[in-house]
């Protein structure tokens, strides 16, 4: 591992740590109603919309009402992108006239299943794209679709998450919050001047932005070649903060457009941790033990930290097969040195792996590199860091509630240890919250699971409407064990709500368009309608005072047991599938047996 990379680390979990304790102070007071600095700007945008939408936001909540109005507007969102999607070649601001008879050689048509899967996926944050974007979508496809999904998936998540901690701090009530108000000033107060700022300072740096045609150009060698034009910047910067993560390129934050410097690299890795870190100190502030939010920020940041060494040092140690055949694997003048396939030259080693782990530590899914390429123990910790649920990071919200289902859990455990009711916060923890945090986790890791072995029993005749080989293991690029990661990332990626795609899957067909979609599904709303569920109780309890015999929920030990309890869940459900994947790999690879 070199001292750049080191530094590199270094200095982005400085500027993280940074700005987590003002961001989170922030978005407490502004999901406590308080009077922030912005106020005098938004409010005016805040009302405007209320009463557009005719919102009361003095009137609270039932759990079942607030669920209901989210799962309401989900819908609504997914309709109207999936109608928009499938008539985008009637739509104004489409230069290239995509979904036209105009529309270039090589384009992707926006079938009935890939709209399914497109809309489904921005609709639940999770941005997982079976097209290249510059081939398939037009600018307002991009910016009234996938923008604006950008912006309402998220507040919606962040809305969740609110209404999960009044569940902590409100007695006998019942109510958790209004779901529109809570979701409209996640939207006003924190996603649009955060992105707004984002987006001018990726312009500065030479992110495009722009509605032109795409542009004919010569190269150096004389050859045609077409530069892909759009409104990029915008849609980067809410993209990031968002945890939705889809690329406007193909090639996403490894494309130029997108990402040109290592400058904009280190923004974009922080707009993609910024609010799941500062909602765990929104956390400690409302409930009113700021230990409470360090505590869970200490383990995210332990979690995240190691598997940030552990794929720096996996990727700068190189393939022991090219080192055995004499190819110059450390780093010197001339060559940045390591596993350089698969990563761009102006971002290294060092800052491929911190973005890779960033991407997949959140639920972005933003990626700067190949992900298919990295070493087998580098794919490791990426699957590692979805199969965990979103709770290192995680997303815009839902991150914070994997990490209460994760402490939940602990509880829970500590108290079957000493023989007391499980407590945290002061609300006991019960069967019907349990039940709900099972419900979870089994779901979402299950339909991961039974997905990812159903791709290899499938059969389908050739030239069917659902597959066009006799296999779906045939859409893979690499079979044994390596195809078996790639399976097992999508279904991960898609149930983590994450995203990010390792690659070497042709993901385009009715059956991973569905049944991905169908992961995304579990993958959101198993997780919010527990959550509210839980919370719906938890405001129905007394606050029990804090006794001698009350187990403290912050502080290193608590802390090391709930890092216990997430990496042994984890082992627990998936150790087996990533024995037979990246494991295996490693060990082949440590053989000098090449994987194919």
């Amino acid at each position: 591992m070199t001292w750049p990379a080191l530094g590199q680390l270094a200095i982005f979990v400085a500027m993280l740590v940074a700005i987590t304790r003002p961001l989170g102070a922030y978005m407490a007071a502004v999901y406590s109603g308080k009077r922030t600095f912005l106020s005098p700007a938004l409010s005016p945008l805040e009302r405007a919309i209320y009463r557009a939408c005719g919102i009361n936001p003095a009137i609270e909540q039932t759990w079942t009402s607030y669920a209901a109005a989210t799962l309401l507007f989900g819908l609504v969102n997914f309709a109207l992108f999936y109608v928009l999607l499938r008539l985008q070649g009637f739509l104004p601001w489409n230069p290239q006239g995509f979904g036209t008879a105009r529309a270039p050689a090589g384009s992707l048509p926006v079938t009935p299943d890939l709209a399914f899967n497109t809309a489904v996926s921005f609709m639940t944050n999770t941005s997982w794209q079976s097209y290249p974007g510059e081939m398939t979508l037009g600018y307002f496809a991009q910016m009234a679709g996938v923008g604006v999904q950008s912006f309402t998936s998220a507040a919606a998540g962040m809305a969740v998450a609110v209404a999960l901690i009044r569940g902590f701090i409100r007695e006998r009530t019942g109510f958790v919050g209004n779901f529109w108000a809570d979701m409209t000033r996640s939207a006003v107060y924190v996603l649009l001047p955060i992105s707004f700022v984002g987006a001018l300072f990726l312009c500065s740096q030479g992110v495009i932005q722009c509605l032109r045609p795409y542009l004919q150009v010569a190269t150096v060698e004389g050859a045609a070649q077409t530069l892909p034009m759009g409104p990029v910047a915008s849609q980067e910067s809410i993209k990031l903060l968002s945890s939705d993560g889809g690329g406007f390129f193909n090639a996403n934050s490894a494309h130029p457009f997108e990402n040109p410097t290592p400058l904009t690299n280190l923004l974009e890795m922080l707009l993609m941790l910024a609010v799941p870190a500062g909602m765990t100190y929104t956390f400690g502030r409302m409930v009113n033990d700021r230990r409470q939010g360090w505590t869970l920020f200490a383990v995210m940041l332990a979690l995240f930290g190691a598997g940030a060494l552990a794929v720096t040092w996996s990727e700068q140690a190189g393939n022991p097969i090219l080192s055995a055949a004499g190819v110059e694997h450390r780093p010197g003048l001339g060559q940045a040195g390591g596993n350089m396939e698969g990563k761009e030259t102006r971002f290294g080693v060092g800052a491929s792996a911190l973005f890779s782990v960033v991407s997949t530590a959140s639920a972005d899914g933003a990626v700067n590199s190949s992900h298919d390429s990295f070493t087998p123990a580098g794919g490791l910790v990426q699957l590692f860091n979805l199969t965990t649920g979103e709770v290192i990071f995680g997303g815009v919200g839902t991150g914070l509630v994997s990490m209460l289902f994760m402490v939940v859990v602990t509880v829970f455990i500590a108290g079957l240890l000493v023989g007391r009711t499980p407590e945290y916060l002061g609300k006991k923890v019960e069967a019907k919250e349990m039940k709900m945090v099972m419900l979870s986790l089994v779901a979402t890791s299950g339909v991961v699971l039974v997905l990812a072995g159903a791709a290899f029993l499938m059969r389908f005749d050739r030239g069917s409407y659902w597959n066009p080989t006799p296999a779906l293991t045939e859409n893979l690029t690499n079979h044994g064990a390596h195809g078996l990661s790639e399976l097992l990332y999508a279904n991960a990626s898609a149930a983590a709500t994450n995203g990010s795609a390792f690659g070497g899957l042709n993901a385009n067909t009715p059956w991973f368009n569905l049944t991905l979609g169908l992961a995304m599904l579990v993958g959101r709303f198993l997780v919010i309608v527990p959550a509210l569920a839980i919370a719906g109780c938890l405001t129905r309890k007394k606050r029990l005072a804090v006794t001698g015999g009350t187990m403290p929920t912050y502080g290193w030990l608590f802390g090391g047991l709930l890092v216990g309890t997430i990496v042994l869940v984890t082992a627990l459900t998936f150790l087996p599938a990533l024995a037979l994947g990246p494991i295996a790999e490693h060990y082949l690879m440590h053989l000098g047996i090449p994987v194919r």
